[in-house]
């Protein structure tokens, strides 16, 4: 595809790069000369430095031939404007913003979005994406990540393994034995920060995060056969009340009735916002890195804390103080912490700050935007390793090429490792045996540059 992405920070290099990657046709637009410098001296794309609203900036980027544009610049304005320019001057046919002002996101106004109004086909609201990533997270304690797929029925859960699992040093084809009742399949695994998809005769080592697609209603008795058995967080408290923050508090109350919430917020009038608008949670104005305000927040009964400010620093001493307040308790290894980290490289501090996860706006983003880039019947995808493999949920119509193939025939690549198949309602965990139907749900990993193929054998026609 043609794609057209107007923004190069964070979020629009990392798109650009992986989508490149992928073999789709990419120009870059950015105000930024050095921005778009970084660009030409990194990338495979075209990069143009020049206002995205202007048509014949557009123009330059052959708009008139491209199948989609991604607006991700630091303004929502300008985003929804490059969308509406998109649509009434080059009919881009599929254009993506994203925007961040809640008030744009009011359900209320959601009618503006529209061919006669204005043009967005799809909005992302990386606030809104975090929220949920970090409420997934807290409903499955143990994991460092979970995400639904197949409406919820299977999930892809990243783990932890620590020195208590009982399945370290077992090879993968021996866990079936162990646990013949589990509906698991480990496709991938983070050693020593290189990820590689398993063999049977490979083992679970201490550290190895391990990535595991599974029947949704085991998630307990996965996450046990694994050393966890954590429980869900009854008291969490909040350092930081932005959009993130209130976003989580929100949807916690109206899905996760028996947990209490507390938010530390240190700008008043925000403070008196959360306050109105949150029916349950207890809102206190002060700052976080305060020990008396901490304290005042009850921090040694908290089970989660989370830090969401704005500021990647002060998320960091947050943890810093947590662990400080704590440490002379026996309870210290039970009391969960996660912080929001834009910088990269602050990714290096995790392990000696104690941490227990990092949260990368960037990645989940993109993930986001990602999932509606792909053709064929793919309708869902999330990026792992930094965008080197995506696990995707696609679904077999009479086309594919693999409806009545055997796994073991499928001619799939190494790099495409399927984890379960839904049909009619049932979640499978394929073996070498197992046949493709039509209509099945599938959920895989797959490399970046194994995508097209993908998209190929999930195509929407033979044409």
């Amino acid at each position: 595809m043609n794609i057209i992405i107007c923004g190069a920070g964070r979020v629009g290099f990392t798109i650009a790069k992986l989508l490149s990657e992928q073999g789709h046709s990419i120009t870059v637009i950015d105000q930024s000369s050095e921005d778009i410098q970084k660009i030409n001296d990194s990338l495979d794309v075209k990069a143009i430095v020049g206002k995205a609203t202007y048509p014949s900036i557009l123009e330059k980027a052959n708009a008139s031939e491209t199948d989609m544009i991604i607006a991700v610049t630091r303004n929502d304005e300008i985003n929804m404007l490059i969308c509406q320019i998109a649509f009434s001057i080059f009919n881009i046919p599929k254009k993506i913003a994203r925007i961040r002002s809640q008030d744009y996101l009011n359900p209320k106004f959601t009618r503006v979005y529209s061919k006669e109004n204005l043009p967005i086909d799809v909005i992302i609201s990386p606030e809104l994406e975090i929220a949920k990533s970090i409420q997934r997270k807290l409903e499955a304690p143990g994991a460092l990540d979970s995400v639904p797929f197949a409406g919820n029925k299977i999930r892809l859960l990243e783990i932890l393994i620590k020195d208590n699992c009982k399945s370290i040093g077992i090879k993968f084809n021996e866990l079936t034995k162990k646990y013949p009742k589990l509906e698991a399949n480990i496709i991938g695994i983070n050693r020593e920060d290189k990820f590689f998809i398993p063999k049977k005769t490979d083992t679970v080592k201490k550290d190895d995060k391990i990535y595991v697609i599974i029947n949704s209603s085991q998630m307990s008795e996965t996450l046990k056969a694994f050393g966890h058995e954590e429980k869900i967080s009854k008291k969490i408290l909040i350092i930081g009340g932005g959009n993130i923050g209130y976003n989580l508090a929100k949807n916690i109350e109206e899905t996760l009735e028996t947990v209490r919430v507390k938010i530390v917020e240190k700008n008043k009038s925000r403070a008196e916002y959360l306050a109105n608008e949150l029916n349950n949670a207890i809102v206190i104005n002060g700052n976080g890195l305060d020990e008396e305000v901490l304290s005042e927040a009850n921090l040694d009964e908290a089970e989660t804390v989370l830090a969401l400010t704005n500021d990647d620093e002060d998320n960091l001493m947050v943890s810093v103080l947590v662990e400080k307040f704590t440490k002379d308790q026996k309870e210290t290894d039970d009391k969960r912490t996660m912080a929001l980290i834009n910088k990269p490289n602050y990714s290096l501090l995790q392990s000696s700050l104690k941490i227990d996860d990092l949260i990368d706006p960037r990645m989940n983003t993109v993930s986001s935007i990602l999932k509606h880039v792909h053709k064929g019947t793919i309708e869902n995808a999330y990026t792992i390793s930094n965008g080197e493999y995506e696990v995707i949920e696609a679904e077999i119509i009479e086309t594919s090429e693999l409806i009545n193939k055997e796994l073991k025939n499928s001619n799939l690549p190494e790099e495409v490792r399927i984890g379960a198949v839904l049909r009619e309602e049932k979640v499978i965990i394929p073996r070498s045996n197992f046949v493709f139907k039509k209509d099945d749900q599938v959920v895989f990993l797959a490399k970046k540059d194994t995508i097209s193929f993908v998209e190929n054998i999930f195509r929407l026609s033979s044409v």
